[in-house]
């Protein structure tokens, strides 16, 4: 099985939906959606639009949040990340 997952950055929303639905198009049974810090509000406008707009018979299955410890110039730091998983029912 591959890894489905779509990592959501600093581009434009649509280009992640674009990707979240081509998997599904391809044949995914399930994508993952993953961000960290300030693009994790992105990935959420990506899911929803997604599944309001493109996607039929997908659902969310899981959102799972958890906080890494990243180095940074001034030091360790907490940085929230997000996982939406969309599985085809």
């Amino acid at each position: 099985m591959t890894d489905n997952t779509v990592f959501v950055g600093n581009k434009p929303v649509m280009n992640y939906v674009l990707a979240v639905v081509t998997q599904f198009n391809q044949g995914a049974e399930e994508v993952s959606v993953k961000a960290r810090g300030k693009a994790i509000s992105r990935a959420v406008d990506t899911t929803e639009i997604a599944l309001n707009r493109f996607l039929e018979n997908v659902k969310k299955s899981e959102i799972e949040t958890s906080t890494e410890i990243v180095d940074t110039e001034s030091g360790k730091t907490n940085v929230s990340s997000i996982e939406i998983k969309l599985t085809k029912i």
